[in-house]
């Protein structure tokens, strides 16, 4: 059984991510994992400290080299897509840049790629979102998603600015949220496009009730580090993305 480190650069007042990517990793039959954080500050999720944390990933990326982590997930999703369409790429190439001038030569993995590359995975192209953000924010991630050619049918924002008020936002709220959304005709729901609300618990739930696949950004990462390690992104109860030979999902009478 192979071992492998995960560095993770996070948003101060993030706590979920932390719990549900581990939570992920540690069902996978044929490895083991340990974790390693750096954090960066940010407490509103406003634009000004989105910019402002994400000045602070030069010194995380360094802390994380020095642990010679063999995979790397940037994990603030909206914090790259506030920048703009396409940004993923540059954070990116930027990290492994600075990873190799160290001399690591880590998989890396954005949470905002993660759930482009996800949703590629599963031949998605007509999707639904629960986002957590301020509507201004919310809309950001809908224009950044549908400029990689994905059509985002709907959308709803549940505007909860205090990123620890993120973490804690009640499971039953999201779903009621995943309720309400028109999935007509959408090939996958992001039940949550945000590392900071937690989801884990709903994601296999609501594949079962709505009828189609659902995926968050914290299992979207998951699959893109198992992939960019080299393993098979197979893990039990986290919905039909991590799920070898599932076949299509036929939505089910609402």
């Amino acid at each position: 059984m192979s071992h492998h480190r995960i560095g993770m650069v996070v948003p101060s007042s993030n706590v979920t991510v932390e719990t549900e990517v581990p939570a992920l990793l540690a069902r996978h039959r044929d490895a083991t994992f340990s974790f390693h954080g750096s954090r960066m500050r940010m407490h509103t999720v406003s634009p000004e400290e989105l910019a402002a944390m994400n000045h602070q990933r030069g010194r995380c990326v360094d802390e994380l080299a020095d642990a010679r982590v063999d995979a790397l997930l940037y994990a603030c999703l909206v914090a790259v897509m506030a920048q703009g369409p396409g940004e993923h790429r540059r954070v990116e190439s930027e990290v492994a840049a600075q990873l190799h001038e160290r001399g690591v030569e880590a998989g890396l993995v954005s949470s905002a790629g993660a759930l482009v590359d996800a949703l590629a995975a599963l031949g998605a192209r007509r999707i639904a979102l629960v986002t957590p953000y301020m509507r201004p924010l919310a809309e950001k991630v809908v224009g950044y998603l549908e400029a990689e050619e994905l059509e985002v049918v709907d959308w709803t924002a549940l505007e909860v600015a205090d990123n620890a008020e993120v973490g804690c936002i009640p499971g039953e709220r999201v779903m009621d949220a995943a309720r309400g959304l028109d999935l007509t005709g959408a090939d996958a729901l992001v039940i949550s496009a945000c590392v900071q609300m937690p989801s884990l618990p709903l994601v296999e739930r609501a594949e079962q009730e709505l009828g189609l696949p659902v995926l968050s950004a914290a299992t979207a990462g998951a699959f893109c580090l198992l992939r960019g390690l080299g393993l098979a992104p197979d893990l039990p109860d986290a919905g039909s993305l991590l799920r070898a030979g599932t076949p299509s999902l036929t939505r089910s009478a609402r």
